[in-house]
């Protein structure tokens, strides 16, 4: 009975075992929605080069935060803002030794791609309202997407903020408001700049000037639980080839490349 059960034991902890091994050559990435087409790149280089499969998923900042405090299985957080960043690392949520900030964007205004709206200068005495008419202003939610709130700081500065708010349809992520306008489904958007860059249905009509808001920066962390090889992802974000990756797609790369 005893080699038995001993038998059974070693059966089952061999048929595991691919199981675990194939877990050991996955990490899964939680990524703001405007770092999507970046980081698919990145993500196939990575596991052209290392042999280790990225899994992403993308959403909101907000949301990705309040997954990762419901438990969810993430290695790395890269985050749209800081405040989503910080809200983790108050709850001891991720490996703060390894957080930095990666990237800088631009915050944009855009309209369907066959609108009449021309080239917009944005200052102050900007009549957000008047320009989309009846029509709508596409933004992440202005309560907890980055972009969103980058967007009511800038348009709070300018004074334009109080006129224009009931024209907003508040997106759940950046790139669903990408979609509305570029569905025109709503007049004009306010998104970063790489999103207008993927999406041919739109065009950029205005640059919101940098002193408008909070400096546009992604943070990245690995996670409390991050397996060991998630740092290998890290590594490779901070590398020269994440950086060509990057700014090809419109970012900013903020730091020294690590090799």
């Amino acid at each position: 009975m005893l080699k038995r059960t001993a038998f059974i034991v070693a059966l089952s902890a061999l048929l595991a075992a691919p199981t675990a091994r194939a877990q050991d050559t996955t990490i899964t990435v939680f990524a703001a929605a405007s770092m999507k087409n970046a980081v698919d790149e990145i993500n196939a280089a990575f596991t052209k080069a290392i042999n280790i499969k990225a899994i992403t998923s993308y959403a909101a900042s907000s949301a990705l935060a309040r997954q990762i405090e419901s438990g969810a299985p993430a290695d790395l957080f890269a985050s749209a803002d800081l405040d989503w960043m910080d809200y983790v690392a108050q709850k001891k949520l991720i490996k703060d030794d390894t957080r930095v900030n990666l990237l800088g964007n631009r915050l944009v205004l855009i309209a369907p791609k066959d609108s009449p709206v021309g080239n917009q200068t944005i200052g102050q005495d900007f009549n957000l309202a008047a320009l989309a008419g009846n029509g709508r202003i596409a933004a992440g939610d202005v309560r907890a997407v980055p972009a969103g709130k980058y967007a009511k700081a800038a348009l709070e500065k300018l004074g334009a903020w109080a006129a224009a708010e009931s024209k907003f349809a508040m997106a759940e992520n950046v790139r669903a408001a990408l979609m509305l306008v570029g569905r025109s489904e709503a007049a004009l958007g306010i998104v970063y700049e790489t999103d207008a860059k993927v999406e041919p249905n739109v065009k950029i009509i205005g640059r919101f000037p940098e002193d408008l808001h909070p400096p546009i920066t992604y943070p990245v962390a690995l996670t409390a639980n991050a397996k060991p090889q998630a740092a290998r992802y890290l590594n490779f974000l901070r590398s020269g080839a994440a950086k060509s990756v990057f700014e090809a797609h419109g970012f900013t790369f903020l730091i020294r490349p690590t090799s």
